[in-house]
């Protein structure tokens, strides 16, 4: 790939869908203040186009949440533009981790004076994720989200995490990285690039995008009640000193169940038995 660093054409891809048409409104903000500046650039709002590379753009920016950036990567795997991302789903965890808190404008200012940097993504059976993976527990939190959609984005998915902490019966999994097994049942298992999940559950605190590994994360199983207990300490990021808790960077990860399992991958569900994850280092250029 080949650095860009002045930005001089951009393509905007809103998701329609995301936050309630809230992309949409973004979408034109963005363009009329690029307008400003005198940078072209032209809005793809729900039809994105086959192949970005013929349209001589220098960047890309993607508005909406994780599921639409994970969308992105999977149309696009082999992207050579810069790309920026804001903010118009119901998850934005992925855009926290890049840009913090902060409104619109303050985070137009920090993409247009911002360097691009190479990070890194990962691949769960053939599918690209740049956020988060997790096996099981995840996967069932959010599958019984249909039912409660009603409610949207984090408070839905909290909902989602309380009613299956209480119902949830932990698989055996056999996890394998490098010379490295664990054999065992887990009411967690994830494997993520970055720290953050489900509107604000810090899963992986001190997780990095940009080296060249993945953190695995599991949590052995527990009985309700210690769920309960130490819900809010995962929320908070301050379980990964716990004895419940393994911790491990790695390249390559290989996840056998007893049945097939639904797998959460950037908020979408995939399902499946044999699982295997590698980390795509260095694949994507973001201003950030």
């Amino acid at each position: 790939m080949q650095t860009l660093i002045s930005i001089n054409n951009v393509a905007i891809l809103a998701n329609p869908k995301a936050g309630g048409g809230k992309a949409t409104n973004t979408a034109k903000w963005l363009s009329s203040q690029l307008a400003i500046l005198g940078i072209a650039n032209t809005i793809y709002n729900g039809q994105w186009p086959d192949d970005l590379e013929e349209f001589n753009y220098t960047d890309c920016w993607i508005i909406g949440g994780d599921g639409t950036i994970n969308y992105f990567i999977n149309k696009y795997p082999n992207c050579k533009l810069t790309l920026a991302l804001f903010n118009g789903g119901t998850g934005n965890d992925f855009a926290w981790k890049l840009y913090g808190d902060g409104n619109l404008q303050a985070r137009f200012n920090q993409v247009i004076n911002a360097t691009p940097k190479l990070i890194d993504a990962g691949n769960v059976n053939g599918k690209n994720y740049i956020n988060c993976m997790g096996v099981g527990f995840d996967g069932e939190v959010i599958q019984s989200m249909g039912a409660i959609r009603f409610l949207g984005g984090y408070f839905g998915y909290l909902l989602a995490v309380i009613i299956k902490i209480i119902g949830y019966k932990e698989p055996n999994l056999l996890i394998q990285t490098g010379d490295v097994a664990f054999n065992n049942k887990y009411l967690l298992a994830l494997i993520v690039n970055s720290s953050r999940a489900g509107g604000s559950f810090f899963i992986a605190p001190n997780a990095e995008i940009n080296d060249g590994a993945l953190d695995m994360v599991l949590c052995e199983a527990l009985p309700v009640w210690k769920r309960l207990i130490y819900l809010p300490k995962i929320k908070a990021g301050k379980h990964m000193h716990l004895p419940i808790v393994k911790h491990r960077l790695g390249k390559e990860f290989k996840i056998t169940c007893e049945v097939e399992m639904p797998i959460q991958v950037d908020g979408e569900l995939i399902f499946a038995k044999e699982i295997n994850i590698t980390v795509l280092a260095q694949q994507f250029y973001f201003r950030y």
